[in-house]
């Protein structure tokens, strides 16, 4: 019930979770999709629970603010605030505060998070992640010093992203990626499994959130997608992803209509404000 962090949503946009193997360079990112820096909010609500569940409500926010361009790189801001109520007077405040940046050609990455249950602090990470064609090195400095090697091909959040848009513009209903966002203490890496609907042309199913009236969508396509996580490749047999978000994802970047699933219990998420900013052109 406590796992209310920063991987339920970059991706989402997030953040925000293509659909290619190996890394994606600065060059070919700009060639085919440009995000949009911007700033959303989400109110979190409950949008259902697992019969054996204590949880009774949760109310919380979500503030994502995204920044960058290929050629600076990507940065992030983000924070979860949920209020948990078991229905017999108790509650619980989680708070999580993030911020990462991310190297335009998917080389570097950089990572920092804060936990705090009930306004106290429960844990701390701090790190960064460097790519060689051998591996991807990942160094901790918090919890504890630390440094490993996981496998090359593993994506960072805004390659990720990138890779959704990109099987969703080529018609692909199915991308397998693995993720590392520097989550569960810096230690691990995500097998994604994203589904990818059909896509939703500019005009239809006009959005009744913050997305309404947004000139900046107002020619976009977005398509519903899916991206459910597992601790590892299966081995056989039918494996239950750790959670998974859905969700409506514009081809800049930008989310809207968020499903938090952890299993016993899923999260609606409503966009609330949105402000789009202008990209930064890359500096000769």
């Amino acid at each position: 019930m406590n796992r209310l962090d920063r991987n339920a949503l970059v991706f989402a946009g997030s953040c925000v979770a293509l659909a290619f193997s190996g890394t994606m360079t600065s060059a070919q990112t700009a060639a085919g999709t440009v995000l949009a820096p911007h700033r959303a909010v989400y109110e979190l609500k409950l949008a259902r629970t697992a019969n054996n569940s204590s949880l009774a409500n949760v109310r919380g926010r979500i503030l994502y603010e995204f920044g960058g361009n290929a050629c600076d790189g990507y940065d992030l801001q983000f924070r979860q605030v949920s209020e948990l109520n078991n229905g017999e007077g108790r509650s619980t405040l989680s708070d999580l505060r993030t911020t990462t940046w991310e190297d335009g050609a998917g080389k570097s990455y950089r990572f920092k998070s804060q936990n705090f249950m009930d306004q106290k602090q429960t844990d701390e990470v701090d790190g960064s992640a460097e790519r060689a064609a051998d591996g991807v090195t990942v160094t901790l400095k918090q919890p504890t010093p630390s440094k490993r090697t996981i496998d090359a091909k593993v994506q960072f959040p805004t390659q990720h992203i990138f890779r959704i848009i990109a099987a969703a513009r080529e018609g692909a209903t199915i991308l397998e990626l693995p993720v590392f966002d520097g989550s569960d203490k810096g230690q691990k890496v995500y097998q994604t499994l994203s589904v990818i609907g059909k896509e939703i042309p500019p005009g239809e199913r006009v959005p009744d959130d913050a997305a309404a009236g947004k000139t900046e969508l107002a020619g976009l396509k977005r398509w519903p997608v899916t991206v459910s996580y597992f601790d590892k490749q299966g081995t056989g047999g039918e494996q239950i992803p750790v959670y998974a978000i859905s969700f409506e994802l514009y081809e800049n970047g930008i989310s809207r209509n968020l499903l938090l699933d952890y299993n016993d219990f899923a999260l609606k998420g409503d966009m609330t404000s949105l402000d789009i900013r202008p990209v930064k052109p890359c500096q000769p």
